[in-house]
């Protein structure tokens, strides 16, 4: 019997589509809850961010448990940055408590990207170790060899870029995530098909479902960004040109427009198991994404 209705889906053969939902900087949640109440009929399910880009936010835990009460499927993200193992397993556990079946691990980005550059990063287990960490917790064990009054059971995944480069370390942690206990991978902004090809050839070896990420190009200068200062990214110059032949006025239509055909390429050549998207603040736009790209 499937951990959650996401595994679930993940095991039907189904074409997958989860998407992300930033929370908030603040304690006003009405435009989050906005987002989930707007696409939580829409997609198999939902991430929240984790402190994304080392800027504190409200946390993952809560935004997963606003998704929960409102009928919808969280996917509970998780980085090592901020937490050590107790409170990473104390967390895992609370969340388990609360119906929440669903976890990304993260080793998380560093803080001096962020916005709190005073803060320590912790940093005591890695995404392996996180993972290696939720099968001992369903074992009934803690990390410290302790027994549990009260198991858990969870659908675990992970994070690839398959567009790096060099792409070999990524292929042994990917490796080492599968060995660990990963049984699907969301994965940093896909944008050159061929490229996402060639990884997967290398990951269909392994008994894991692949849901390439999709991230919603709003302007030229976010493309020209992401390709400077996001390892792993890499936005063909065709595709900028896109942009920019639409103008200002329209880049963003374009950008929905071409992250649209991106799916609908993926989904048509059954490249992976499903898509991920990321619209970065704008989620409301994933509504029309989907609708772009024929779902």
């Amino acid at each position: 019997m499937a951990v959650s209705k996401f595994q679930e889906v993940l095991n039907s053969g189904k074409f997958v589509v989860t998407c992300e939902i930033g929370p908030p900087k603040g304690t006003n949640l009405d435009q989050m809850l906005h987002h989930i109440d707007l696409l939580k009929y829409r997609v198999d399910a939902l991430n929240v961010t984790d402190h994304q880009s080392s800027v504190m936010r409200f946390p993952s835990l809560g935004g997963c448990l606003a998704i929960k009460e409102r009928g919808g499927e969280p996917i509970l993200q998780m980085t090592c940055r901020d937490r050590n193992r107790l409170a990473l397993q104390a967390d895992l556990l609370f969340a388990y408590t609360r119906g929440i079946r669903n976890v990304l691990c993260l080793t998380g980005d560093a803080i001096v990207i962020g916005d709190h550059k005073g803060a320590k990063g912790v940093f005591d287990l890695d995404s392996v170790q996180l993972l290696r960490a939720i099968r001992q917790l369903e074992t009934g064990e803690d990390l410290g060899g302790n027994k549990l009054d009260g198991a858990v059971e969870f659908c675990a995944g992970a994070v690839v870029c398959p567009e790096a480069d060099p792409i070999e370390p990524q292929l042994i942690k990917f490796e080492k995530k599968v060995e660990a206990g990963a049984e699907f991978f969301q994965t940093q902004g896909v944008y050159d098909l061929e490229k996402f090809a060639k990884f997967m050839e290398f990951a269909r070896q392994f008994p894991v479902k692949i849901l390439a990420g999709i991230i919603l190009l709003t302007s030229v200068g976010m493309a020209k960004y992401m390709n400077a200062n996001i390892p792993g990214i890499c936005v063909p110059q065709y595709l900028i040109d896109e942009l920019a032949a639409a103008g200002k006025g329209g880049a963003l239509r374009k950008g929905i427009e071409i992250a649209g055909r991106m799916i609908a390429t993926i989904k048509k050549e059954r490249l992976c198991d499903g898509v991920h998207i990321m619209a970065i603040g704008r989620e409301e736009l994933v509504l029309e994404i989907l609708e772009a790209a024929g779902i």
